[in-house]
């Protein structure tokens, strides 16, 4: 999919100008207040009612919100109901609960428990499953390993690229973690401001980025890491 043109504005202030391809997995990074999250609000179709939104695309689906596109939110804990039990709060049949635990590498009977018993990481797999349960074309993927020690970090980005090559959805991952993004994405935008200074293939930009920006993000996610490797 494409979106030609993605225009965010505020009393006539340009806050978020930008396009991106995503063909299969793309990364959307830069820092705090870049226009990051506000591109996945647009995308969402929750923009504050006193912004101004123009969105171009071009695809082969819809984007709405809660069936073509879904999204697995930053932090797990926050993400679901505390006074609620997990089955509660899946919208489809049992049978289909059953199936969606089953592909994220859950036990069942973890759906008869409440949030506050489960692991970060059972949690963040809870909620990819109620993000798969509409069948979504698109997957916006807010910061979703954050919250998470390094480990189940690993652990959730390689269970995202098996779910993507068994269920076909693309993936539009926003982060200023390159390191996590990196093992994800085959493609990255890098923005800043509102606006794309940097975008290619992963690890062409790794390697070699073009603009200074981009290499000051790269440095400090990778400060401590041969990450050329």
């Amino acid at each position: 999919m494409k979106v030609k043109k993605l225009k965010i504005t505020l009393k006539e202030k340009h806050l978020v100008d930008i396009s991106f391809e995503i063909a299969s997995s793309l990364a959307l990074v830069g820092q705090s207040g870049s226009g990051k999250s506000l591109t996945l609000k647009a995308l969402l179709g929750m923009l504050p009612r006193d912004m101004q939104l123009k969105l171009e695309s071009q695809s082969d689906f819809e984007l709405v919100a809660g069936k073509s596109v879904a999204l697995i939110p930053q932090n797990p804990f926050t993400a679901l109901s505390p006074l609620t039990k997990i089955k509660k709060q899946f919208f489809v049949n049992k049978s289909r609960v059953k199936e969606l635990f089953e592909e994220v590498g859950l036990s069942y009977t973890l759906a008869g428990r409440f949030p506050s018993e489960l692991s970060g990481g059972q949690l963040q797999r809870v909620v990819i499953a109620i993000a798969l349960s509409s069948q979504p074309k698109l997957l916006l993927l807010d910061e979703p390993t954050t919250a998470l020690d390094p480990d189940t970090r690993v652990l959730i980005i390689d269970l995202l690229k098996k779910l993507q090559i068994e269920e076909g959805f693309r993936m539009l991952f926003v982060t200023h973690d390159i390191a996590s993004a990196k093992s994800l994405c085959e493609d990255i935008c890098v923005i800043k401001d509102g606006l794309v200074v940097e975008r290619g293939k992963m690890s062409e930009v790794i390697s070699s980025p073009k603009d200074s920006y981009t290499q000051t993000l790269i440095e400090a996610n990778f400060a401590n890491r041969n990450f050329r490797e």
